[in-house]
């Protein structure tokens, strides 16, 4: 390799490590303002600490970000890679297509795993920003009254940039990032020598002894201390952008020393001063450097949320493609970048959720308790489809893939439990919201095989309508048309309403079927395929990954496909409920409504609005 290409490779890769700690490890970074001073109150319960409990609950987060995270998903999770893609929708693509038609319950897991990312994803921006703000208050309690109006107001304004894209902002990200990784281990370090004897957290035998030990506030404590392994799954979601190296070089290299200094700095601070339980993260620095500390630790959080936001719309997008939510609008805000979207509809719906969650709980002491269920649950979900992965993908034996993972699920259902404690104290939260949203992705996954089944029954076979129209007398009028169809080998509903009511075909008739792969991306040269059924018909096959922007006209133009001239019929679904169909009448005034907010198909496939007719047709669901 010549020096120069070596060295521009090397640039390039620790250009990725730099950006992969902003926006990967930002939301795992800001766990040390509240992990473990929230541990710490369950596990004492306010009546004070206890040195047993400081060494137990330090010990059981250091061992959480070593076997969770080290273990689980830097060094495992992430083999588990969908050309190049992770994130639950990946895993899911992966399973199911080891399965083949035995993988229905796969498609459930994954509903549900999205269904708590998106819990996971209301939480993470309130009780980031709000831990941060109510450093304000260590500063001058003078501060107390505009904490919760601060944190809104700063949450309103993440949200309102979003649809000028972070492609400018993001370049900031990594530097910023690794600058608070690096006071944090400072602050750390600083207060080791407090108590020595802090070090010998990393003997997993206090962590244990500390929960047979302590009972019930042992589990409390277990279920807080899952609050400093949030964001694990970043790791995994956005391999795609930077790629394993980069991902596990930052960890090992700064992310993972940097948390571990942290916490035992505030475990040292903690056994000589018991009485700074109140804010020991920000109490690691000395007076003159609190406010700067809030205003870091405010960016820092900007930050984890920004990285959470767009994670949440690259995850709508897939699920989206793979059948799972209705079409919405999708905006590219970077020309180059392929990850930088918004989706204007998820973005409102998140913050009005975000506002009310701060608004209910209105400190992030209160929200901790509503945070470890939807993370832990999403964890589980994880480890159940790496065993699949295991055993069908990379050819484990049953045995050795429960060897491994049996171990992490084992783990995590305990942090389940732990977590379950708090479900009447703010853990129904991301329950209701999760449960609320795989209804509905179950409901629009159904109905949409329903509908699909029913317009099967009434189309004629294309090839016998081909064969009727080549010896009819319908007229002929110059030009190509467009059907778009879900199910190819039949007569789309437009083409056989153009011909019955306006008694007209086109010299040309394209029959278009859009299929979404089970993989990230496809190649160019496997777009397109088409195939000649008479001089007057072809069936043209579009294939998009679950990762990509479906642009119909763009993808037929690079096939030398003629599209300047082209007219696409489409058909406008009229959806009535019916007691008589396959589901309740409830479900089916849900898919409709569902329905109703689906963006259209002509915007979803970038169809240009001045080419497209629209036939209406009736259906009972």
């Amino acid at each position: 390799m010549p020096a120069s290409t070596e060295h521009d490779s090397k640039t390039g890769f620790w250009a990725l490590t730099l950006g992969s700690v902003g926006v990967v490890y930002g939301d795992i970074g800001t766990s040390p303002l509240y992990a473990l001073k929230e541990s710490l109150h369950a596990a004492s319960g306010g009546h004070g600490l206890t040195r047993e409990m400081v060494f137990g609950v330090v010990s059981l987060i250091l061992w959480a970000l070593i076997l969770i995270v080290t273990l689980k998903y830097v060094l495992i999770v992430m083999r588990a890679d969908n050309d190049g893609e992770g994130g639950t929708p990946s895993l899911v693509a992966l399973a199911q297509r080891a399965l083949g038609h035995s993988g229905g319950f796969v498609i459930v897991l994954g509903m549900v795993g999205v269904a708590l990312f998106y819990g996971d994803a209301i939480i993470t921006p309130a009780i980031s920003v709000l831990s941060a703000v109510e450093g304000l208050k260590l500063v001058t309690p003078a501060f107390e009254p505009y904490v919760l109006p601060i944190s809104l107001a700063i949450l309103i304004g993440l949200f309102a940039a979003q649809s000028h894209g972070t492609a400018r902002v993001a370049t900031f990200f990594g530097p910023i990032t690794a600058f608070w990784f690096v006071v944090m281990a400072l602050g750390g370090l600083g207060h080791i020598a407090d108590d020595p004897g802090i070090l010998g957290a990393f003997n997993p035998a206090h962590g244990v002894a500390f929960l047979l030990g302590h009972g019930t506030a042992g589990l409390l404590a277990l279920g807080a201390v899952f609050l400093a392994v949030t964001g694990a799954e970043a790791l995994y979601a956005d391999m795609g952008h930077f790629g394993r190296g980069p991902i596990r070089t930052a960890w090992f290299a700064l992310v993972l020393p940097a948390l571990a200094l942290n916490y035992l700095g505030q475990g040292a601070m903690l056994l000589a001063h018991p009485e700074r339980i109140e804010n020991p993260f920000f109490l690691l620095y000395p007076a003159w450097a609190l406010l700067p500390m809030v205003l870091l630790a405010t960016v820092a959080t900007i930050i984890a949320s920004q990285a959470v936001i767009t994670g949440t719309f690259s995850i709508t997008q897939q699920a989206m493609q793979l059948g799972l939510l209705p079409r919405m609008r999708v905006q590219r805000t970077s020309e180059t970048e392929k990850g930088q979207i918004y989706i204007p509809r998820v973005n409102w719906w998140l913050l009005i959720a975000v506002v009310f969650v701060v608004v209910l709980f209105k400190s992030s002491s209160a929200l901790a308790a509503a945070y470890g269920i939807a993370v832990t649950g999403d964890m589980v979900i994880t480890a159940s489809l790496l065993f699949i992965v295991a055993w069908r993908v990379w050819r484990w034996s049953p045995a050795l893939a429960a060897l491994v993972i049996a171990p992490f699920l084992l783990i995590e259902l305990v942090f389940l439990s732990a977590n379950a404690l708090k479900l009447l104290h703010g853990g129904w939260v991301p329950l209701t919201i999760g449960a609320a949203l795989v209804t509905a992705m179950w409901t629009w996954r159904r109905g949409s095989g329903l509908i699909a089944e029913e317009i099967h029954r009434r189309r004629v076979p294309l090839s016998e309508f081909t064969r009727m129209a080549e010896t009819g007398s319908v007229q002929r009028v110059p030009g190509t048309a467009a059907f778009l169809t879900g199910t190819p080998g039949d007569t789309p509903g437009a083409l056989m309403h153009n011909v019955k009511h306006n008694r007209v075909l086109h010299a040309h008739n394209l029959i278009l079927h859009v299929v979404t792969e089970d993989q990230p991306r496809v190649p160019e040269a496997e777009r397109i395929t088409i195939r000649k059924l008479t001089d007057a018909f072809s069936c043209v096959t579009v294939r998009f990954g679950f990762m990509e922007l479906p642009d119909l006209p763009r993808a037929l133009a690079s096939a030398g496909l003629d599209t300047g001239n082209l007219s696409y019929f489409l058909t406008r679904r009229v959806l009535v409920a019916s007691p008589e169909t396959g589901m309740p009448v409830w479900q089916d005034r849900l898919y409709i409504a569902l329905a109703w907010t689906a963006t259209d198909a002509s915007r979803y496939f970038r169809i240009p609005v001045d080419r497209v007719v629209e036939i209406g047709a009736q259906i009972k669901i």
